[in-house]
């Protein structure tokens, strides 16, 4: 599996998330709930440790690389993120074995998403670079093959920022998910291609600039990585 690592940006340091993180967690999580519509944000103490614990089982199970969301002007957790649903396709194996880790450890394609940010971090900047953060990381040091969203059909601000990342709509998946408030929702999905990437990336330094906080890309093959899309070591989640 993907060892535990931090991407820091200049507005942004995404780091694996813990369980220390739960009281920062609960104040993010209940500045405004009324902003979250139809995603999924745990809305009091346990709700949190429950999260924390899930994202603990996922992360030891190779399915996910979850993150807190750490607003580096103030130091505090505005919300959370994570890769999930890694695939490790095998290859050489037919058919391919969705699910089971390859022998690099390292997946072949990953969704983002379990995305949801404090009220007081919108419209800063601290998304469109966490996302380029996140897009990085997967491209261009996993050099996976795709990148996958997905979002409540009815979820109309979701469906466009995702779009705005540069992503493709590929069709809805009807009760494909559970839903927020209870239930089984329709989810649109969207996704990122390898051959996709650069384009992307060029939309997203150019919105991150509007923001103040541009990242500059390396001078060229080989070279190292600016500080706004590093990788640091961390230690594994307890």
């Amino acid at each position: 599996m993907p060892a535990p690592f931090t991407l820091t940006g200049r507005l942004v340091r995404l780091e694996p998330m813990r369980e220390d993180h739960l009281e920062a967690l609960l104040a993010a999580a209940t500045q405004d709930r009324a902003s979250f519509g139809y995603t999924y944000v745990p809305k009091d103490r346990a709700a949190v440790r429950r999260y924390l614990d899930v994202a603990g089982e996922d992360l030891r199970a190779h399915v996910a690389v979850p993150f807190a969301t750490v607003e580096l002007r103030t130091g505090r957790v505005v919300g959370t993120t994570r890769f999930r649903e890694l695939e490790y396709w095998n290859a050489g194996l037919w058919p391919p074995r969705h699910g089971h880790v390859n022998p690099s450890g390292v997946p072949d394609a990953a969704e983002i998403g379990s995305t949801w940010l404090a009220p007081s971090a919108h419209r800063t900047g601290i998304n469109v670079e966490a996302k380029l953060l996140m897009l990085t990381h997967a491209f261009e040091t996993w050099r996976v093959q795709r990148v996958s969203f997905k979002a409540d059909t009815r979820n109309a601000r979701s469906r466009e920022a995702i779009l705005a990342l540069g992503a493709t709509f590929e069709g809805v998946r009807r009760s494909h998910f559970p839903a927020a408030e209870g239930g089984v929702r329709d989810s649109a999905l969207f996704s990122i291609l390898a051959e996709e990437w650069q384009q992307a990336k060029s939309l997203l330094l150019a919105r991150l600039a509007r923001h103040g906080a541009p990242c500059p890309d390396p001078a060229g093959p080989g070279a190292p990585a600016p500080a706004c899309a590093r990788r640091d070591p961390a230690p594994v989640p307890a």
